[in-house]
């Protein structure tokens, strides 16, 4: 026994994780593709700023094409685990976070756009404690744009609960 669940053989290919599988090859493809389009300067002899990306690229690739044939083989869900009803509720949640992440980062900022996107993100991975994660997604979020804006130097959406926190601060 190698302790790996018993696959049908008559299942044949599942649908669904074969086109997970694709789905992350095509995501692959434009990765790699926006990678080749990152500006290079000659002075650049080996390793320039397009290594790092077509590398994840390239992993990303593989294991698109893993899960595709994995997909191809059965897939790996069992079946009893692939007739659970989705969670529309906790979906939408997610979605929702992601969406207002995207609608505030703009007028917002990011530590706020962020905070609002991991409150309803916990909520959809079943907190019941909005009031405790806000405190948490907060913390979280202003240490990144810190550590970005700060220490990297790259600005990732400053808005104007930042620029009120650094003028005071004095940075």
């Amino acid at each position: 026994m190698t302790g790996e669940p018993a696959r049908d053989p008559v299942r044949g290919m599942a649908l669904p994780e074969t086109a997970l599988g694709l789905a992350v090859v095509l995501a692959a493809c434009v990765a790699g593709w926006q990678a080749a389009a990152i500006p290079v300067s000659p002075l650049y002899a080996r390793i320039g700023p397009t290594v790092f990306p077509m590398i994840g690229a390239a992993l990303l690739g593989l294991l698109g094409l893993l899960l595709m044939v994995q997909g191809m083989r059965g897939g790996w869900q069992d079946p009893a685990e692939a007739e659970v009803a989705l969670d529309w509720r906790a979906l939408g949640l997610v979605g929702a976070g992601l969406g207002a992440n995207v609608a505030l980062i703009g007028p917002l900022g990011f530590t706020l756009a962020s905070t609002v996107m991991f409150t309803l993100i916990a909520a959809g991975f079943g907190s019941r404690r909005p009031w405790r994660d806000a405190p948490i997604g907060f913390a979280l979020a202003l240490g990144t744009f810190f550590g970005f804006a700060r220490a990297l130097g790259v600005n990732i959406g400053m808005g104007p609960f930042e620029r009120a926190l650094i003028a005071a601060l004095g940075i």
